[in-house]
Formats: C-alpha cells, structure tokens, sequence
C-alpha cells in the first residue's frame, strides 16, 4: 500500500531519513525510454527545481523542463528506466513533480524496481512494483510512501505514466546498501552518500541543500554545495548533522569550499557522536570534537588530521557564523 504525503511530512519522514538514489548528482542515470517527443527523460532527474519559458518552442512543439511524450500512445504506458546511482537501496517514497504540465500532464503514474547484474538485462527483467498505479494532478508535487518497508534491494528503476503525458521531475529516496570492502583496514569516505551517509538536520539551507554535502566530486558552481542565510545576531551558527554509513573509527577529515570564494564560513568546527539515535540533537551534551574551531578559506580543499579514540556514528558540522560548504569527507576504517 502506498500513502500520500504531505510536502511538511514527506520532508520530515522521507527527505531527512532517505537519500535520493536516483537523482543525477548521485550519478543516476537514463538507460531507456519510450518515447520523449516533447521533452527528454533526463530531465526528471536534474537537481535543479523545474523553470518554464511559454515563449520557448523547438522543432517538436513547445519546450518543457521534463519528459513529455507524444500524445495518443496506443501502449498502456510510457516508461524510463532508470539505473540508481548507488550500488543498491531499499525504496521507502518517491515525489512526481508534475510543474508546468497542465493538460499535458501524466495522469497516473507506477513505479517498479528491479535487481541486475549488467544494465542491458533491463528487457527481460522481473519488475517489482513499488509505488502501485496511482492518480496525478496538473502542475503539483505529489509526494509518496510506501506504507510497508521491505528489506528488498534493487538496483534499477522503472517509471511509467498511463498512458501518456509530462512529468517535470522525479525523486526516489531510500537506504542506500554499499559494498562493503572485505579487508577491515580499508579506508573509506563513511559520509558520502554513496556509502550510506545521510544528513539527517540542519539549521538553514536557503541558498543550497545540506545533502549536498555528501555528494562525490567537488561539483560545478555554488548550486551544488550546502550555504545558508547571512546572519546577523552576535554569536550565530549554522549547523548540519550527518548520520555516516557506518560506524566508524575516523583519521582524517576534508572541509570542501569548492566555489565558496565570497561566501565560505570564517570558521568551522566538526564534532563526532556514538548513538543508537538516527536522528541526534545538535544540543546534546554528548557530542565531542574531532576538529577545534578552524579558519576556513576560499575555495579550497581543509584537511585535518584526528586523533580520537572512540568510533563515531554521527557527525556535526558547525559553520560559524554561516556561509557554504561544498563538500564533507570523514575517512577512516569501519569500527567492530
């Protein structure tokens, strides 16, 4: 069964426990289509909210920020396939973000899942329904979530519309599985989103989103890095708290300013945190930290080297008093 959320809900019990495993600046991807006429399929997976130009046409009609299909499909749907950009996930959710389509829209929508080994076996696939067949409106976000969890992981993703019709963006969250290395003395990046980090709160993210953070890379301009509000109050800070893929027994950590020249924070602080909570207060008493207050620069790669005795869960990154942050690295062996 799936249930239709709220955007405050979705925010609160999908956004900020699930990641996006399909969006392309996780390095999902487009494998196959039905048809994009109108407006092509990788559009429902840019990071970027969706913009309209009525005056814009092109050679197939009027130009559209996402997929839109031919009229008149003589199939019960249209369809994309999807692979995810993480090696595999369970699925909680999904947002179908139908902007700008208004009498051009997808009527009702599915969403199937499956597990592969090679991305071409994507035809002869079992496809598993995730979200079963349900109703769209014109020009809205609609925000999704299954109502059962599944420890079920996939790795491909089919999205199908009945029968035709638009589609501005498309958002898949769930837990991300990486591969986890065999030899216990492997160092990894426990944060990135790819080996199951999540931020899981924040303070403020008005100019760009927290989870961006945990993106690989070190991205293209500001729009891809975490920066909040100017403040003006004496001792402000913002602040985001990042639950890692594992527990983890850190060495080494790298405070990412990427494109942050005029912006970036004047000091930062990142402290660890081992708990059973998913979610742990920024306030708690416990916290503890891994990097004293540090000067922060332009445009730069901050690497710090830490000596802590105990394994982490949680960490907490602290901008003082505000400004942004391209990436966070925490890097160490995974803890017994």
């Amino acid at each position: 069964m799936v249930s239709k959320l709220s955007e405050a809900e979705f925010q609160e019990e999908v956004v900020n426990r699930y990641t996006d495993v399909i969006g392309e600046k996780l390095g999902g991807k487009v494998l196959a289509f039905s048809d994009e006429w109108f407006a092509a399929a990788e559009n429902l997976i840019k990071p970027k909210a969706p913009i309209r130009d009525a005056t814009r046409f092109t050679y197939a009609g009027a130009w559209y920020d996402g997929w839109e299909t031919r009229r008149h499909n003589t199939d019960e749907a249209d369809w994309v396939v999807f692979r995810m950009g993480v090696a595999s996930a369970t699925l909680i959710g999904c947002e179908i973000d139908t902007a700008f389509f208004n009498g051009n829209h997808a009527p009702h929508i599915s969403v199937e899942a499956t597990t592969l080994a090679d991305d071409s076996n994507y035809e002869k696939a079992s496809w598993e329904s995730v979200i079963e067949k349900t109703e769209c409106g014109p020009t809205q976000r609609h925000f999704f979530k299954r109502d059962q969890s599944t420890e079920k992981k996939y790795t491909h993703v089919r999205l199908r519309m009945y029968p035709d019709g638009g589609i501005a963006r498309f958002r898949l969250y769930g837990t991300v599985y990486p591969i986890i290395p065999q030899d216990i003395s492997t160092v990894l990046d426990t944060a990135s989103a790819l080996n199951g980090g999540v931020c899981v709160g924040f303070s403020d993210q008005h100019f760009g989103s927290a989870d961006n953070l945990l993106l690989p890379g070190r991205g293209h301009d500001m729009s891809d890095g975490w920066e909040t509000k100017r403040s003006r109050s004496p001792g402000h800070v913002d602040w985001a708290v990042i639950k890692l893929g594992f527990k983890t027994n850190v060495s080494r950590v790298v405070i990412d300013t990427a494109h942050y020249r005029g912006n970036f924070p004047q000091y930062i602080t990142l402290e660890g945190l081992n708990t059973e909570e998913y979610s742990p207060s920024f306030e708690d008493s416990k916290w503890e930290f891994l990097v004293d207050k540090s000067k922060t620069g332009p445009d730069k790669e901050h690497e710090y080297t830490v000596e802590f005795s105990k394994p982490v869960t949680h960490v907490k990154l602290t901008m003082i008093p505000d400004g942004g942050v391209k990436r966070v690295r925490v890097f160490g062996t995974l803890a017994k």
